[in-house]
């Protein structure tokens, strides 16, 4: 079964349950989560003047082709009130496809892997505490390497949720 890699990240509302609806939602819809990082908050990138974000990335068996898994984060993005208002705007959810297998893909709706997936560290900071040898099949380098050359200077920490 292909391992995908999914992205989850969100900055509106009540972050955390978000993020778990989301997760949930993933296992009845696209596939068993195998592995799943812990949460970790950054800054807002690309559009700075919101509040900042919770990430978290999943690595999931699916049975589905990536046009259908792709099909389903958007179902569950709208079900779960995400509103595309602006581009890098604010949202309660966010669902992107990083990697699926070693599968390179590029069509008018889907980029695999995530074209600025090794240009964002609050990406590649819990996908290396999962998956830190996995190999970027176009860039040729594991992700512990992508995030020891990252570009990206935003700091992202673990999140400790308060009590």
């Amino acid at each position: 079964m292909p391992e995908l890699y999914l992205l989850l990240g969100g900055n509106l509302g009540d972050r955390t349950s978000y993020l778990a609806d989301a997760c949930k939602s993933i296992s009845a819809s696209v596939g068993i989560i195998t592995q799943s990082s812990k949460l970790y908050e950054t800054a807002a990138w690309g559009k700075t003047d919101q509040p900042a974000f919770l990430n978290q990335v999943l690595e999931v068996q699916t049975k589905l082709s990536p046009e259908e898994v792709l099909q389903k984060i958007h179902i569950i993005e709208q079900e779960l009130g995400r509103v595309r208002l602006e581009h890098w705007g604010a949202r309660v959810i966010d669902i992107d496809i990083l990697f699926y297998d070693q599968l390179v893909l590029q069509s008018q709706r889907l980029t695999i892997p995530h074209p600025q997936l090794h240009l964002r560290r609050f990406t590649l900071m819990p996908l290396a505490e999962i998956s830190p040898r996995l190999v970027h099949p176009v860039l040729e380098k594991s992700v512990e390497d992508l995030l020891a050359t990252c570009p990206d200077a935003l700091e992202v920490w673990k999140y400790e949720e308060e009590e």
